[in-house]
């Protein structure tokens, strides 16, 4: 069973293990969240040697997953992504082993992003093509729009938490700026 969250990545050192197409499709969705993205492999794809993320050309040590606040290894080869998951664990830092969900202590859902408006998608791991099959059909329901909403409606809240102190009025009132 998973607890849904969502992480605060931005500026935060996170580590991907891998230099492949997949390992590219993850640093990137960390690097859109404002993570602090190095990259650990003996080789690179292209499209990864000019993403803008640190990258550190030689074969995972257990030392790197060291002051991460996330590890996502995204390889092709089981002892790695078990070393991996083994340094991780035995740091307590959230690891994700792509396609390995025994080796996974969190999941990542399928993303819809409309600016500060996130919507996640999972099947807890058991049918990721219906998540994101799920993530589409949403995609056409969510006006691009919401984000700009989410954003006035921001601003709205902050200020009428600075000018009303805390009641059941001002409770309602927030609610009611959704309506």
């Amino acid at each position: 069973m998973y607890y849904p969250l969502m992480l605060k990545v931005k500026g935060e050192p996170c580590l991907v293990v891998g230099g492949g197409s997949v390992a590219l499709q993850k640093a990137r969705a960390l690097r859109r969240a404002g993570a602090d993205v190095t990259v650990v492999s003996p080789v690179f794809t292209s499209a990864l040697r000019r993403l803008r993320v640190r990258r550190i050309a030689r074969r995972f040590r257990t030392g790197d997953v060291a002051r991460r606040i996330l590890v996502i290894a995204a390889t092709d080869d089981p002892k790695v992504n078990r070393a991996v998951f083994s340094a991780c664990r035995r740091r307590s830092i959230p690891v994700n082993v792509v396609d390995v969900p025994e080796l996974c202590s969190f999941i990542v859902p399928s993303i819809l992003r409309r600016g500060p408006v996130v919507i996640a998608v999972s099947t807890g791991g058991q049918s990721p093509s219906l998540a994101k099959a799920l993530r589409r059909q949403l995609e056409a329901l969510v006006p691009a729009s919401i984000g700009r909403t989410a954003l006035r409606l921001g601003r709205e809240r902050r200020r009428l938490l600075r000018a009303l102190p805390p009641s059941p009025a001002r409770t309602r009132l927030l609610k009611g700026l959704v309506r």
